[in-house]
């Protein structure tokens, strides 16, 4: 992964760009690692793997005995019309 400097990504962003796309770059601000630029292309993916787990998460979690989405639905719509 490459390193550089918040003034060196500001003082030559393009090239910055150009590198995200093909690895992370972390850029540092006072020598400590303040955030990574990716592509957009790598972002979509990490996106994906997180819906992934979050949906394998909620199997597992009605698996052992949680509300489906539809079930809260129910319980929360019998609660806002007890409440009317």
């Amino acid at each position: 992964m490459v390193t550089v400097s918040s003034k060196e990504a500001k003082e030559k962003f393009g090239t910055l760009m150009d590198t995200a796309q093909r690895e992370p770059v972390t850029v540092t601000k006072h020598n400590r690692p303040a955030v990574v630029v990716i592509s957009s292309a790598r972002y979509a993916e990490l996106e994906a793997l997180e819906d992934e787990l979050w949906a394998a998460k909620a199997k597992e979690a009605e698996k052992a005995g949680y509300l489906s989405v539809e079930e809260s639905e129910a319980v929360i719509q019998g609660i806002l019309n007890a409440e009317a």
